[in-house]
């Protein structure tokens, strides 16, 4: 089989890919899995009922029901929702916007696949231009995504040691450099991996850095504010004219009607949907159909606040306290849980490679994800991109305490056998 560029790229070996073969196989094929890899969303009870009753409200109505199966929608995405979309935010945020400057997205993936691919690459000038990730590690799903090489930069973090062994990373903002070459910058926010909460300040801070190289800035908020608020931090959300917000209803509960939102000035709109047609024809109708209501009624704040933001702060708050229990005197940090759906662990001067930890505790039955993945657009001299895992504390918490104690049960033996 002779592949082109693209083919050979894109149908090899990537992070993402890994991450999505051990999800499929955990959470369809193999049950026996202990699965605290990929961003599969938790199950909260009382937001399953919710859709659930939406969901029969609209298949009881011809007309909806019809909406929902038996049309194409415009590439921008359903009008409705996106009029109660720029609606819910004006009025929760304070934005002036409107449905033209809100466009669905078959997932936040072929979101930035569009997006990135749109400001970054080989340029009609002949130019090359480059995506620049001003924290690093960032969202492993980024990295594969552009259609040219040396599509990524990133300045490497800052690392706060703090008190409990925990650390936190910060924006260098010292050694940040943009150059002519780079085309937009993007933070995710929550951090996917380390749930890191970059500060107001730091986003007043990038923000003014990117107005003042005229390029976006991109703010992935799969995890953060105003929805699905999986935030355990105070922040405030961001966005003004030169901002390109991405959100998700993936992380409500609902990963499987693939239902992002793009919230940007109406010439990105108007380009990113040109895109979006060529690539995906129209967008899936499932998502807004089911959350068009929760926007109306600005339900979807209660949703968050009481049922969504606390089932996960209870995770987190408990998965770190097995986790120091399990690990007793082990060199092992955890980045400060701040927001998102994971943990994420350092081991200083741990003996093998996270990959090789990954390898070692896939054959025990336990789904992490390596941290080397996660390190986009940086060399790799840096020891400590391959000290770092990613570990998910969503699925089941028996589960998820068994795993934890095979964790450290494996950090125990690498050390111990160096």
């Amino acid at each position: 089989m002779k592949l082109s560029a693209f083919g050979e790229k894109f149908s090899g070996h990537s992070g993402i890919v890994e991450v999505m073969d051990d999800l499929g196989a955990a959470l369809s094929e193999n049950p026996e899995m202990i699965f605290m890899g990929g961003g599969n969303p938790g199950r909260v009870q009382h937001v399953e009922a919710i859709f659930q009753q939406r969901l029969e409200t609209v298949m009881n109505d011809p007309a909806q029901r019809h909406s929902l199966f038996g049309i194409y929608q415009a590439p921008q995405g359903d009008l409705d929702f996106r009029k109660q979309v720029a609606g819910f935010l004006s009025k929760e945020c304070g934005w002036k916007l409107t449905a033209n400057n809100i466009a669905v997205s078959n997932g936040s993936q072929p979101a930035f696949f569009a997006l990135y691919n749109m400001f970054a690459g080989n340029m009609s000038d002949g130019s090359h231009n480059s995506i620049h990730l001003p924290l690093a590690p960032e969202y492993l799903g980024y990295a594969d995504i552009g259609l040219s090489e040396d599509f990524f930069t990133a300045t490497r973090p800052t690392i706060d040691l703090l008190d409990d062994n925990l650390f936190k990373y910060r924006v260098d903002f010292s050694t940040l450099e943009l150059t002519p070459e780079t085309g937009a910058m993007c933070v995710s926010r929550p951090t996917n991996p380390t749930g890191n909460i970059l500060t107001d300040d730091e986003i007043a801070h990038l923000d003014d850095i990117a107005k003042r190289h005229d390029i976006p800035f991109i703010i992935d908020g799969a995890y953060g504010a105003p929805f699905p608020n999986i935030m355990f931090t105070k922040a405030t959300p961001h966005w003004n004219e030169n901002t390109i917000l991405t959100l998700s209803l993936s992380k409500l509960g609902l990963p499987g009607v693939r239902t992002g939102i793009i919230v940007a000035r109406e010439e990105i709109i108007e380009a990113y949907c040109n895109v979006n047609a060529i690539i995906s024809l129209a967008c899936s109708t499932l998502g807004p159909a089911l959350a068009k209501e929760l926007f109306k009624t600005g339900e979807i704040v209660s949703l968050t606040r009481d049922h969504v933001t606390p089932f996960y702060q209870q995770r987190s708050t408990q998965t770190v306290q097995w986790f120091r229990e399990a690990m007793g005197d082990l060199p092992y940090r955890i980045h400060k849980p701040e927001g998102a759906i994971f943990l994420w662990l350092w081991f200083e001067d741990l003996p093998i490679s996270s990959q090789q930890l990954y390898q070692n505790l896939k054959a025990r039955g336990v789904l992490v994800v390596a941290g080397q993945n996660f390190f986009i657009g940086m060399d790799d001299s840096w020891r400590h991109k391959h000290e770092c895992i990613r570990v998910s504390y969503a699925q089941d918490a028996d589960m998820v305490k068994k795993g934890v104690d095979i964790i450290a049960e494996e950090v125990r033996r690498a050390y111990a056998n160096a």
